[in-house]
Formats: structure tokens, sequence, C-alpha cells
């Protein structure tokens, strides 16, 4: 079976026999509870697919393998758009604030993160202090005036927000898009390079 899935995809039904015996015992607790595991950016194995255990601090994040097979639910960030929730939290308020100027910018965009965790999976993930993260598919260039213009809208909102851009060849943060420097750091499931356009690394010079 070939994965289809996407970083940042929320999956469901890993059980705690299939992490490592050495994983962490919040990790095991973690997938006991039935929480979802969320696919990460790393090579993997046919008929598995790379993915990341949450735990309920910042730091408690375990990195592992999941069978395709034991797959039984798949929530992409995309399906969590306007998904509602009757937690008030300035993270879900931003997303409220942002989310008609996202639904008209003719892009495809999504929320991952803690934002989407919770909303997925209703488990409290967020606090008062948490960021928004969002993602924008963007299979065709985006002009880094437009980068720009993007970063003030995100300013505006009512809590930090974090935008990773989703090109055909991996992810690059909105905000260094955004900036001055000549080349960006460009993300994929086998590197992480600096490249002058995202939308064309394969014209990238050493």
């Amino acid at each position: 079976m070939v994965s289809t899935f996407l970083a940042h995809d929320l999956l469901w039904g890993m059980s705690p026999g299939q992490l490592p015996s050495d994983a962490p015992g919040w990790a095991v607790e973690s997938l006991r509870a039935g929480q979802p595991v969320v696919v990460r950016r790393a090579l993997s194995a046919p008929g598995q697919v790379a993915v990341g255990v949450r735990g309920r601090l910042r730091e408690q994040r375990y990195a592992t393998l999941m069978a395709v097979e034991s797959v039984q639910r798949c929530v992409s960030p995309e399906a969590l758009c306007h998904v509602s929730t009757d937690r008030d939290l300035p993270a879900l308020r931003a997303l409220d604030q942002l989310r008609p100027v996202l639904d008209e910018c003719g892009w495809t965009w999504g929320v991952s993160g803690s934002a989407g965790f919770e909303l997925a999976s209703g488990i409290r993930a967020l606090h008062e202090g948490s960021d928004l993260d969002l993602i924008l598919r963007t299979p065709q260039p985006m002009e880094r005036s437009r980068a720009q213009a993007w970063v003030k809208i995100l300013d505006s909102a009512v809590c930090p927000v974090d935008m990773q851009l989703q090109t055909p060849f991996g992810a690059v943060a909105l905000r260094e898009w955004a900036g001055a420097a000549h080349r960006v750091l460009l993300k994929n499931a086998s590197a992480a390079c600096l490249v002058a356009d995202p939308w064309q690394p394969q014209e990238q010079v050493a």
C-alpha cells in the first residue's frame, strides 16, 4: 500500500504496541488514550509513514513510523478550516479573524499545529499563549511582495501566527520568503536546503 499522506495530516489507528520498546512512557499513554499522530517530513520504507506522537508538554514530541495499513482515519489541515469549538482562546479568535481573508485568497489553506490537533481530536492542546499555525498550499509561485502583504495581514491577528507555504518541492516559512534574504530554507522529506526559489529548487546553484 502506497502512502499518500502529507505532512501535518493527522492519523488515527496507531497502537502503543507499534512503538519501539524504548519509546517514552508519555508516548505510550498518548496512543493508549486514542490520540492521533501527525505526519512528519521524513523518508520511510514502503508501507510505512513517518509520524510524530504528541505529549501534553511542548517538549514531548516523539518521532516514529506507523504502518500504513493501521491507519483508520485521516484528517488533513484543510479539513479543519471551518471546524467550530466553544473554547475561547487567542489562537482560535485569530482563526476566526483570519478565516474570511483566507477563504477568499485563492489558495487552499489549512490549520496545523496545536490548533489543528485540538480541532481535529477534541483533545485540549491550546492555551492562552499558543500561536496559530497555518499552511497555504501554493502549487504556483507566490511573489515576495504578496508574501509581505500576507505577513501584514497575519500580524493584525490577536495572537502570533505562523504560516508555511507548501510548494510542490517542500515547505518554506512565509515570513522567511517575505524577508530580504536571497536564499530561504526549503524543507522536504529528504532534506532541508537553502534555495533562491522554493518553486524551482532544481535550478539552485551551489
